[in-house]
């Protein structure tokens, strides 16, 4: 119990971005996923080929396996992440008067 009393800022942490970010943030599934293929590839190529053509092959597995990528929900509310817009409950937070200007 003082694990997650000492950690909650951290486990909540997603509360404060937008909403439609939270299955996003709270999932590792897109990275693994992604490197499921090239795993599978560099697993069966063991010492067949040179550091150069290992890179080259990860490459080109990487630029296949983004063609099956969806897009983030909610990416037009990213311009509002990067602009530091404070969220509280995936929802913006409209006085923002304690906000550092840029």
């Amino acid at each position: 119990m003082q694990c997650l009393a000492k950690d909650r800022d951290a486990l909540l942490a997603f509360y404060d971005f937008p909403a439609e970010h939270w299955g996003h943030i709270r999932t590792t599934n897109p990275i693994e996923s992604t490197f499921a293929s090239v795993r599978l590839r560099t697993d069966r190529m063991r010492n067949c080929g040179s550091r150069e053509t290992i890179l080259t092959m990860v490459f080109k597995r990487l630029q296949s396996a983004q063609q099956g990528w969806k897009r983030i929900k909610g990416f037009r509310k990213l311009e509002l992440v990067v602009n530091n817009v404070q969220f509280r409950n995936g929802e913006p937070i409209n006085d923002q008067s304690d906000r550092l200007a840029a």
